[in-house]
Formats: structure tokens, C-alpha cells, sequence
């Protein structure tokens, strides 16, 4: 045949080629977020985005029904019960090994103390300014006992980042705390802001707390003991020093749901973020929740908001980007196989 001599052997040009497709890379050399990237967003989008609709439904649950503060801590901690279903499930101690079970508990006292702050602190505080002392004190807090008791040092776009944040806080307070009045009123204001500052302080340390837990099943655990205890102190506290309210009509009861449900996730994924990222930046990221909040009671609840806080939200926003842009980076899967 005559295409068998060589001379015929030429590519038929009537025919389409088909369409080249890139070399894929191989597995060494295809990246993946790294663990502190990972951390951060899962601060970011599950920890500060849904934390910062806690608040202002909180508020809107206190004025459709006058709901006390401690009676919407126990809601909140009946979410976190049925977790109890899953480590049952799994087989694994609704209180941990036995080895593990203080610090677990202490790391629910702290969370529990640091909501308590926070609750009664809005009851003299602007909401707002509460939580953005809240969390500035946490990330401070953190920042130092990381340093302290860790040895874990920061990067100067970490700190830059850092200290950025904690600039946007004091702008939004600021302006409050420089209107502070003279006599009662003006005591029990600034007892307010020291409750913030304690919560802060005891959320950093609750944090720390649960980067020592090391065991299979510490997520569910210390979600479960959160509910658990906030339950035994919140009950008695209830009766003792406020009168229980029973809501009656469906705007609160979806408030007080969207609580617990929101408040839920959010404490799941900031024990998560911990784990794979340096506290301080989880709690920097978690700065978000403020922003969110001051939308929301614009847009929501139809209250006013001050230019400085619209300053300060906006010097959170490029705070956070800085410390997002510095933790973005990938990792070789064969490194980390390896």
C-alpha cells in the first residue's frame, strides 16, 4: 500500500487536532491551604460573621418581652445539651478522660464567666461598645499570655495587623468613653467596661485552656460542658437575682432560637479555629463580629451610628485583611505527607 511507504506517512491537515491540555502537576508539587488558613477562615466566616448577629437579636428579644440576661444564657446552653447524643453515640465520656476532665471543665467555667461579663455588662454599657472592649481586651490578652506561657512569637505583619485591630476598637469606644459622667451613673458605666475587660480576659484564657485539651472527641466535650455548666450556675442565678419572663409572641422565641443556634456555630468554630492558628489572630479575625454588629443596628434596628464608628469598623475590615493576606499560604502535599 502506498501509505505504508515512508513518503505517505504525513499528518492528515483535514482532520481537527485535538485540543491540548495543560501537564497537570504532580502530587509533590500541588498545594493546599495551610493550617493556620484554614483557621482563620473558618474564625472569619463561622466565628465572627454569625457571632455578630447575636447581639443585636439578643436586643431585640429584650424588647419585644424584657427577656433577662441570664434566662437567654440558659437557651443558649440548651443547644449546646444534645451534643451529648453524638459523644454517647461515639461511646466517649460526656466529661472527658478522666485525666483531662479538670482543665475541660475550667475551660467552660471561663466561657461561661466570660458571657456572663458580657451580658451584664450591656445592661450599663452601650451593646456596641461592650463587645468591641470585649474583644479588644481578648485579642491584647491573648497576644501577651501567648508570649507569656507559649513562647509563640508573632510576625511584624502579625503585629501590624494586631495593633491596627485593636486602633479600630478604640475609635469606636473612644467617643463613649470620653463621656463618662460623674457620680453613680458614671460608676456603674465604668463597671461596665470592666466587666468587658474580664470577659475579654476570661475568653483568652479559655482559649488557651482548650489548646492544652489533646484527646479524640475535645470538640463535642467542651461544647457539651459549656451547656452543662452554664446551666447549673445560670438556674440559680435566675431566680435568685431576676425574674424569669416567659415570651409570648413568635418575634422573641425566633430571636431567642436564632441565639442559640448562631451562638452554637460560632463556638464551635472559634474552639476549631484555635487549634490550627495563634489565638491572638483568631481573636483579631473574630473583630469582625463588631462590624457586623454596627450594621445591623443601622440597617435593623434603626439606631444611629457615628462616624467614628464607621472609622473604626473600616480600619477593623483592613486589619483583618492584613492579617488574612500574611496566614494565606499553601502547603506541598508531599511536605506535609512527609
Amino acid at each position: 500500500m502506498a501509505g505504508s511507504h515512508p513518503y505517505f506517512n504525513l499528518p492528515d491537515f483535514t482532520q481537527p487536532s485535538p485540543p491540548s491540555t495543560p501537564p497537570s502537576l504532580p502530587s509533590h508539587q500541588r498545594c493546599r491551604p495551610s493550617d493556620a488558613t484554614k483557621g482563620l477562615l473558618v474564625a472569619l466566616l463561622g466565628g465572627g460573621l454569625p457571632a455578630g448577629f447575636v447581639g443585636p437579636f439578643s436586643r431585640m428579644a429584650y424588647q419585644a418581652s424584657h427577656l433577662p440576661s441570664l434566662e437567654l444564657l440558659i437557651c443558649r446552653c440548651l443547644f449546646h445539651l444534645p451534643i451529648a447524643l453524638i459523644l454517647k453515640l461515639r461511646g466517649d465520656p460526656l466529661l472527658g478522660p478522666p485525666d483531662v476532665r479538670g482543665r475541660a471543665c475550667l475551660h467552660a467555667l471561663l466561657n461561661v464567666l466570660s458571657i456572663g461579663c458580657a451580658y451584664s455588662a450591656v445592661q450599663v454599657v452601650p451593646a456596641g461598645n461592650a463587645a468591641t472592649v470585649r474583644k479588644g481586651s481578648s485579642t491584647v490578652c491573648s497576644a501577651l499570655l501567648a508570649l507569656c506561657l507559649e513562647s509563640q512569637g508573632l510576625s511584624g505583619y502579625d503585629w501590624c495587623g494586631l495593633l491596627g485591630s485593636t486602633l479600630g476598637l478604640i475609635i469606636i469606644v473612644g467617643p463613649g468613653l470620653g463621656t463618662l459622667q460623674e457620680g453613680t451613673t458614671g460608676l456603674y458605666t465604668a463597671l461596665g467596661y470592666v466587666l468587658a475587660f474580664l470577659g475579654g480576659l476570661a475568653l483568652s484564657l479559655g482559649l488557651l485552656v482548650y489548646r492544652s485539651l489533646d484527646f479524640p472527641s475535645c470538640l463535642p466535650t467542651v461544647a457539651f460542658l459549656f451547656g452543662l455548666v452554664g446551666l447549673v450556675g445560670s438556674v440559680p442565678g435566675l431566680f435568685v437575682l431576676q425574674t424569669p419572663v416567659l415570651p409570648n409572641d413568635p418575634l422573641s422565641w425566633s430571636c431567642v432560637g436564632a441565639v442559640g443556634i448562631l451562638a452554637l456555630v460560632s463556638f464551635v468554630c472559634v474552639s476549631y479555629a484555635v487549634t490550627k492558628a495563634h489565638p491572638a489572630l483568631v481573636c483579631a479575625v473574630l473583630h469582625s463580629e463588631v462590624v457586623v454588629a454596627l450594621m445591623l443596628q443601622y440597617y435593623v434596628l434603626y439606631e444611629t451610628v457615628a462616624p467614628s464608628d464607621i472609622m473604626g469598623a473600616g480600619v477593623v475590615l483592613g486589619s483583618i485583611a492584613i492579617i488574612t493576606a500574611q496566614n494565606l499560604s499553601c502547603e506541598r502535599e508531599g511536605q506535609v505527607e512527609e
